[in-house]
């Protein structure tokens, strides 16, 4: 080889390394944003007032510290279209909440902001206040992480902030889909093309926590499940019949 060349190779590589390293650090910093909020968006392909949230919801997605979850129900089926995406546990979810808040009905498009605060799905102007008073209320305390390592998921949950609080919750492995695009062919929506993110496949109970550090070690197979291709790690309270306030979350990759 001519030695005239040898440096410009030697300088595309080191130009590749510095990208490579660049791109690392990015993602590694991504990982490392704190979440400060959770919102669950309870909509169907069926609900015609749904298609409003669902533009709201994808831009949250795409805040730093933000995990926006879409959870589609299956009470809308019976218009003339079964949603592709529903599953009953995520029905059940959302009426877990309206049995810990004491309400006897269930809505679409309706968003839960860490678990507590209810706002309809669509009022961009809710969020943002229902996720400022959280934030202001202390938003999410407790320190939540999820890495991969090789073919596990290894999680790990802080300890309470305040000990002497008897603070109590489960950790949940939510399996996502990161996106899907739908074609509704029938009912309120027929002919609308709909382009869903975050998407919950499943709810996966880890163990629970009593206040103290704890961690788990997981296979991502069970994160793996209808299509997921990432995953959240959710610290909850109260009981899977009755959510209480989420006290902290993790981002998987890509979201």
């Amino acid at each position: 080889m001519n030695p005239r060349h040898r440096a410009p190779i030697r300088d595309r590589r080191a130009l590749r390394a510095a990208v490579l390293l660049g791109t690392a650090v990015a993602a590694s910093a991504a990982r490392a944003e704190p979440v400060r909020a959770v919102v669950e968006l309870f909509t169907s392909q069926g609900c015609g007032a749904c298609r409003t949230a669902d533009p709201v919801l994808r831009d949250l997605a795409r805040q730093p510290g933000v995990i926006a979850l879409t959870l589609p129900v299956t009470y809308w089926d019976y218009l003339g279209w079964k949603d592709t995406l529903a599953s009953r546990p995520l029905t059940e979810r959302q009426r877990a909440y309206a049995r810990t808040r004491g309400a006897r009905q269930v809505f679409t498009p309706q968003a839960v902001i860490d678990g507590s605060g209810v706002v309809v799905g669509s009022d961009r102007a809710g969020l943002d206040r229902l996720m400022r008073d959280a934030s202001q209320r202390g938003g999410l305390p407790v320190p939540v992480r999820g890495e991969i390592r090789g073919d596990r998921i290894q999680v790990e949950i802080g300890a309470a902030p305040d000990l002497a609080a008897d603070l109590r919750g489960e950790v949940w492995l939510v399996p996502v889909l990161r996106s899907r695009v739908i074609a509704i062919q029938a009912g309120e929506n027929g002919g609308r093309t709909a382009t869903y993110v975050n998407v919950v496949r499943g709810l996966q109970h880890l163990g629970h926590w009593t206040g103290q550090a704890v961690s788990f070690d997981v296979p991502d197979t069970q994160a793996a499940i209808a299509e997921a291709d990432s995953w959240v790690v959710l610290l909850q309270g109260g009981a899977d019949n009755r959510p209480g306030r989420i006290f902290g979350a993790a981002k998987g990759p890509g979201l």
